[in-house]
């Protein structure tokens, strides 16, 4: 036997035909509701890189006569001090959104956000506060990352679960972008001296964190976390809503008996979610799966150029504030368009392994070309404009980022809240995401130092390396478009299929037996009967 099961393709069809778009619209606005606190991930991440590189940041927070060395120092720690926040955050999240639920966690993660917004926007002299408030966002930023995805995983069904769980890749570009061109828009139109040109910017993101709060009481708790709690009345009407049908429509009552079934069985082995639960059978390689995809993800030199860009271009030979934050407004735009394309186009097509495989090839291919320009002509500190060799790295960096979008910045995220059971899915994404803002961490920390030892192009070969590792991790990991969340735990081994066939029918059976007050008819009794032979048949068949 492999180190992966075998699920059964799930042919029910939950939201499609000619109305499946319109059956969808509430997934679409839970998505983009729930997103917008990923929007503040985003523009979070993007804002600071730019900030610390104006004369009036170094100015106010008295560093502009420092050296280099300092400079990057006090520039890194505003930049990688949101990640240590984030990373407490994220592995706080999972207890707070198992105790109180999705919808709760998303308001407190807001509110958290939007303290830490206030205190940056205010700081003024000594650095200290700036940092603070970074902290603060971090913490917000860091609880959002994890619940965000699960919330959406939950509320979505599996035929349009990776286009809309990779949303959430969409959103993070579009608000890094956002950062780049509110930035950029202020440096021309102000200048870099005036305090406003950084203010404006750590300012801005008080408005979608207040949107996000109003916007909140529209959407609900997800179904499968109801059911957890036993709440199966509120799970069904809540399932029903998000897929616009009647409580008694057979497509909402097979996925709420899959739900179900999935769910009891979860719990019968568990007498409740722990982190001791990613420990048993089918769960550890999960983890390890999870861990490895945002270890990989941090080391393909995608976040190092995001979070410095202004500082990546001006190394490369794109000199002067304005340009080389217009150089990053077009790399988020060149982000926005790519990723938009793999998440509305590309993902349920090509699949989650493949994309990842190939993704890495593209982007260590063309990592291996910008160092390769950039040791064989060094820009020259003393130009007055970019070289050709200086336009071609920029090219080659916005090649770079385009196969990123199609495969390593949306696919963990979408694979990741795709693997874990119900019980445990906020444990696991809270180490997923813990992961994430670790290395987020360490690259923010160590990229200023690398890119001040640029002349031999190291930064950019030793991204092109862990790349080409993460190609074969895409080859390695199991395919999961297509599954339901119910059958990730016969795909990783905790379950056969033969067991998972059984328990829906008696998921089913119990209900019929509630809805009949006790009762079912002898024809009901034969047609589950059927049904569970039936699936117990096909599933014997593939064995």
């Amino acid at each position: 036997m492999g180190l992966f099961g075998k699920a059964k393709p799930d042919n029910r069809v939950y939201s499609s035909g000619e109305d499946s778009r319109t059956q969808n619209s509430r997934v679409y606005l839970v998505a983009l509701i729930a997103y917008m606190g990923i929007f503040l991930f985003g523009y979070d991440s993007g804002v600071a890189g730019g900030v610390i590189s104006l004369t009036s940041f170094q100015r106010d927070f008295n560093y502009i006569n420092d050296t280099a060395v300092q400079k990057a120092s006090k520039g890194s720690n505003v930049v990688a001090l949101l990640q240590v926040g984030a990373f407490f955050g994220a592995l706080g999240a999972a207890p707070v959104c198992q105790k109180i639920g999705r919808k709760k966690s998303l308001f407190i993660g807001t509110i958290v956000f939007m303290i830490g917004g206030v205190v940056s926007t205010v700081a003024m002299k000594h650095i200290e506060i700036m940092i603070v408030g970074r902290v603060i966002c971090g913490l917000g930023i860091g609880l959002l990352s994890t619940v965000c995805p699960t919330y959406v995983a939950e509320m979505t069904p599996k035929n349009v679960r990776g286009r809309i769980t990779g949303l959430f890749q969409i959103i993070v570009v579009i608000g890094v972008a956002f950062s780049y061109w509110i930035e950029y828009a202020i440096s021309v139109t102000m200048g870099s001296t005036k305090s406003a040109t950084w203010r404006i910017p750590i300012a801005f993101q008080l408005v979608p964190c207040g949107l996000m709060l109003i916007l909140l009481p529209l959407i609900k708790e997800s179904p499968r976390w109801l059911i957890l709690k036993g709440r199966n009345d509120e799970a069904l009407a809540n399932l029903a809503w998000v897929r616009k049908r009647g409580i008694e429509d057979p497509r909402v009552v097979a996925e709420f008996d899959e739900n179900v079934a999935a769910i009891t069985e979860e719990l019968a082995v568990t007498s409740g979610a722990s982190y001791n639960e990613l420990l048993k059978k089918g769960m550890k390689i999960r983890v390890f799966i999870a861990f490895a995809c945002f270890f990989l993800q941090q080391w393909s030199g995608q976040n190092s150029i995001s979070y410095y860009a202004p500082t990546i271009f001006q190394s490369i030979g794109l000199r002067g504030t304005s340009v080389s934050l217009l150089a990053s407004g077009i790399y988020g735009i060149v982000k926005i368009f790519s990723t938009s394309l793999f998440i509305f186009v590309g993902i349920e097509r090509v699949g989650r392994k493949w994309s990842l495989a190939f993704g890495a090839l593209g982007m260590s291919l063309f990592l291996w070309i910008v160092g390769a320009i950039f040791v064989t002509h060094v820009p020259n500190a003393k130009a007055t404009s970019p070289s050709g060799a200086s336009i071609g790295m920029a090219a080659m960096i916005y090649m770079f980022v385009i196969p990123y979008c199609f495969s390593w910045g949306p696919v963990p995220w979408v694979y990741c809240s795709e693997i874990f059971p119900t019980r445990v899915r906020a444990q696991g994404m809270s180490i997923a995401a813990a992961t994430q803002w670790c290395f987020n961490f360490v690259l923010t920390k160590i990229t200023p130092y690398l890119v001040l030892d640029l002349p031999n192009g190291k930064i950019f070969f030793l991204f092109a390396c862990t790349n080409l590792l993460s190609a074969a991790f895409g080859f390695w990991i199991p395919e999961t478009k297509g599954l339901s969340l119910e059958q990730m735990d016969v795909l990783f081994g905790s379950i056969t299929q033969e067991e998972r066939d059984k328990h829906i029918a008696e998921a089913e059976r119990a209900r019929e037996l509630q809805q009949a007050g006790g009762y079912l008819s002898k024809e009901k009794e034969l047609e589950i009967d059927h049904v569970e032979h039936v699936e117990g048949v096909d599933a014997s068949s593939r064995v």
